[in-house]
């Protein structure tokens, strides 16, 4: 087993003002949207404490909890108004306190980064009538009595999270009130609040002034601020430099939390945020250059997923604390991992964003491929060993397949797979070749690297029957086939046409005028319409929704936007396709709509359909009768956590189940919470 780094510069402590940081790593603030009624109940707290307990020094609380009733809660923000939080985050900070790390909340209005139809419906207040294009609200311009009460609300907050025992907060001015009010793109304002950069940051220094009047000289209070918004007319980097010396010498702050860019549209958002196939840290030097010039606490979190990454963050000097908060996530035991020398069994992030994705749609946060994150209470990130030992037949080994070999050799089973293919991956080996998704294989190869480590047996080019399955004596046999292509839904045609796969796959070679018809809204079209467009091909990308890949949300949409509006591939939506028919050597789609009367057609030479999948599910029905099960699952048990008991065929010699896309076309999420919550009772 490996040993850790000596004299690792992550596992220094760190202090910041009165406060020992055991270790440089922390969580950045993040809603991850698991409040109920506003506030941090018990699923919350279970989410922060899990991390607390793997070892993270700082967890910082809430992506912004609101101070006040007309920063409406847009990602179901912590309500910091009302005083009843305060026993909340009283028990999630001492239970957090009790496994050595320190907690922080991050505080915040809003302004124009909200609905007006959330929360109470109140008017939306901001420096500019301007709406944020991300959320379409049309503010008013704030009022004297408006920032009076703005000023007070933050205070209020203040010392309520004081009061609940907490070891310091976060003002947030990135994309929110305070640098609404700095920024000279979103500054309109007259008067006392406007113009020149001191009437900017009127407000924000009112802002402290009154919190420090509440909280007293020694409560740790810092701010997450853009010093640089990097867009025509807002702030550069020199007045964002400039706005971080002010703070510092106000006398009112004790850290920074630098962040870089601007995050008023998704694109924006990404390029502050980075996602899967963008540069890891992209901004970390910047914030190295704001500590530089300070000299002043500076912490930072843009997508730094690995330990070596942070690791050098601390050791040339960059940071003083670096947020690994999406890869927390992932693995909320990364610095026990390190501490015991198992650093390379950290589940790794992958960048797929369906956290962050998942809340900016409203939704709570979930990992791509760790479904007990935000599910600690019911599905906890351990496995418990079985009572007696069984043999596991699995069949598949895509991302159903290979979680299900894992957590059941975690259970101390004896487990085979069998796969039809020379490697395992499935479609994640399939998506993965586009280069921006390679990141994705990696949810293949850590558990492939954990199956080994357990002693899984793989069996490759291995097209199991029921014969085959048999004879290996399953006491459980786990269907994980997955699912084919579906491309059946013409009135006539469908053999003319071509799927999403057979392009990635390479079994269709790209035409030259294209129709891409996406009635899935998932990756698949995205992939094959770029891969076919980077020829040179001509390409439309059209769907019968009101919008184009609806399933792939809006982060993780931009960096796919951007190399298919490079290639002049045009959106359809709104229209389906009816039929293809022959055409000498070209083809003829016919178009119809769902709202009716109307109807076009598209001369192209080649029509790729994306319409998800169909369960490859013959093994499944094969293996069925010889069931003790016959195949059943019991919801009621599977939810709340208990063994499964179906017993419909008494003379049944085996239990039988199947995951994934062998039972419907859903993602890569769900296939794995499948496997995790079935096998972990077996």
């Amino acid at each position: 087993m490996p040993s850790p780094v000596p004299n690792d510069p992550l596992l220094q402590p760190y202090r910041l003002k009165h406060l020992t940081l055991k270790n440089r790593l922390m969580i950045t603030a993040h809603e991850p949207a698991y409040a109920e009624d506003g506030m941090p109940k018990d699923a919350y707290r279970a989410y922060h404490v899990e991390r607390a307990k793997g070892g993270v020094a700082l967890t910082m609380t809430a992506g912004s909890a609101s101070v006040a009733r007309d920063s409406a809660p847009a990602f179901n923000n912590i309500l910091a108004w009302k005083d009843e939080v305060v026993g909340w985050m009283r028990m999630l900070a001492e239970e957090c306190h009790e496994h050595g790390a320190a907690v922080m909340i991050q505080l915040t209005h809003l302004g124009r980064r909200t609905r007006w139809d959330q929360g109470d419906w109140l008017p939306i207040v901001s420096s500019t009538h301007d709406r944020e294009p991300a959320h379409r609200a049309f503010p008013k311009k704030a009022e004297d009595w408006d920032i009076e009460r703005i000023v007070r609300d933050y205070a209020d907050a203040a010392e309520r999270m004081k009061a609940a025992g907490l070891d310091g907060i976060e003002l947030e001015a990135y994309g929110h009130l305070l640098d609404q009010f700095w920024s000279p793109a979103t500054n309109t304002l007259d008067g006392p609040h406007g113009g020149s950069l001191d009437n900017r940051m009127r407000l924000s220094l009112d802002v402290l002034a009154a919190i420090r009047e509440r909280v007293g000289p020694d409560f740790i209070v810092g701010i997450r601020l853009v010093a640089d918004e990097d867009m025509a007319g807002g702030l550069t980097k020199a007045e964002g430099l400039e706005i971080a010396q002010r703070l510092k010498v106000s006398g009112t702050i004790d850290f920074l939390n630098v962040i870089r860019g601007h995050i008023d549209t998704d694109a924006a958002l990404t390029d502050v945020i980075p996602v899967q196939g963008m540069r890891s840290a992209p901004h970390l030097d910047f914030a190295g250059e704001i500590r530089a010039a300070t000299r002043f606490p500076t912490f930072h979190a843009a997508k730094i997923q690995d330990v070596a990454t942070a690791r050098h963050a601390i050791a040339e000097g960059k940071l003083d604390m670096v947020g690994m908060t999406r890869a927390h996530i992932a693995d909320p035991h990364i610095v026990a991992k390190i501490l015991s020398g198992r650093e390379d069994r950290i589940r790794p992030c992958v960048g797929a964003n369906y956290c962050l994705d998942r809340i900016y749609q409203g939704g709570g946060a979930r990992c791509v491929h760790n479904p007990s994150t935000g599910r600690e209470l019911e599905q906890p990130h351990g496995i418990a060993p079985a009572g007696r030992k069984k043999r596991v037949v699995v069949i598949g080994a895509g991302p159903a397949g290979m979680e299900a070999a894992r957590v059941a050799a975690e259970r101390g089973h004896q487990v085979i797979v069998h796969e039809a293919a020379n490697d395992p991956g499935g479609q994640v080996r399939l998506s993965a070749q586009t280069p921006r998704r390679a990141e994705m294989m990696q949810v293949i190869d850590w558990r492939g690297a954990e199956c080994e480590r357990l002693g899984v047996s793989f069996r490759f080019n291995s097209f199991a029957d029921a014969e085959a399955v048999l004879a290996d004596r399953p006491d459980t046999v786990i269907v994980a086939t997955g699912g084919l292509p579906h491309t059946d839904v013409l009135e006539a045609g469908n053999e003319l046409v071509v799927s999403a796969w057979d392009i990635l796959s390479g079994d269709a070679r790209p035409g030259e005028t294209v129709l891409v018809y996406d009635d899935a809204g998932d990756y698949a079209a995205l992939q094959a319409a770029e891969k076919i467009a980077a020829t040179g091909a001509k390409v439309e990308i059209m769907t019968r929704d009101r919008v184009f890949a609806s399933e792939v949300m809006g982060m993780s949409l931009t960096p796919a936007m951007r190399a298919l509006q490079k290639y002049d591939v045009t959106f359809t939506v709104t229209w389906k396709l009816d039929a293809v028919t022959p055409d000498g050597n070209a083809l003829v789609a016919r178009v119809g709509s769902d709202y009716g009367g109307a109807a076009r057609e598209r001369r192209v030479d080649q029509v790729v359909v994306n319409a998800a999948t169909r369960p490859l599910d013959d093994l499944y029905f094969e293996l069925k009768p010889g069931s003790c099960n016959l195949g059943a699952v019991d919801y009621e048990a599977l939810i709340a956590g208990r063994p499964q008991a179906m017993r419909g065929n008494p003379d049944g010699a085996y239990a039988l189940y199947r995951i994934g896309d062998a039972v419907a076309a859903r993602n890569i999420h769900a296939a794995i919470y499948d496997a995790l919550r079935l096998v972990r009772t077996l």
